[in-house]
């Protein structure tokens, strides 16, 4: 029998009666401010529940599925998210610090003012992410899919965003001392080359990008 308490007040929110919490389907629960930290949740499913405030600090969460889910304000530093699908979930202000998340869907989350500082987000799909005021501060973000992503003010200083693909991403006022850029694709869907300048646009569409 696992008990998950609240971080603070030690309430239990819930008991799962199995050894572990691997694989295990939590949709739709209610485990605001829930202590999880450190803890193996590899292949876990909380879509659509509320981990509002929860820490999930150094938590093994590979493949891990929040689709929907309510993370504002969790903690989920140094984590383990590799192929994690976070579509559509809402993190603002979430704390993501040196997460550990290559390959995976952040499509269409709103994650206004969460931080990224040192995370490693290689091949994510970010695409239409909403991120505005946020931190990705020496972020590894190589090959990730940047199409439509609201970067508004945030904080890209010493980012690596080689090869990645910025296509109609709104990079109003953001930050972007020593960030690598070599071989990534514009906001206007221009491919920078080294040495500065880019390639010709391509004429295929944007959904068509990884046929290319």
């Amino acid at each position: 029998m696992i008990a998950i308490k609240h971080k603070e007040t030690g309430e239990q929110l819930l008991s799962v009666d199995a050894p572990s919490l691997e694989g295990q389907v939590f949709t739709g629960a209610q485990l605001g401010g829930a202590n999880l930290s450190g803890l193996k949740m590899k292949g876990v499913d909380f879509r659509n529940s509320n981990l509002q405030d929860a820490d999930l600090f150094n938590a093994q969460l590979e493949n891990a599925n929040f689709q929907s889910a309510v993370l504002n304000h969790a903690s989920l530093e140094r984590a383990n998210l590799k192929g994690a699908n976070l579509t559509d979930c809402v993190a603002h202000n979430a704390r993501l610090c040196e997460v550990v998340a290559p390959g995976a869907n952040f499509r269409y989350a709103k994650m206004g003012g969460s931080d990224f500082s040192g995370a490693n987000l290689t091949g994510c799909d970010l695409s239409m992410i909403d991120l505005r005021g946020g931190n990705l501060n020496d972020a590894n973000l190589t090959k990730a899919d940047l199409r439509g992503a609201n970067l508004s003010g945030v904080n890209l200083n010493g980012a690596n965003l080689t090869g990645a693909n910025l296509t109609n991403a709104n990079l109003c006022d953001a930050k972007m001392s020593r960030t690598k850029l070599d071989g990534a694709i514009g906001t206007q869907g221009q491919r920078l080359v080294p040495g500065g300048g880019f390639k010709k646009k391509s004429k295929r569409a944007w959904w068509q990008f990884w046929e290319q």
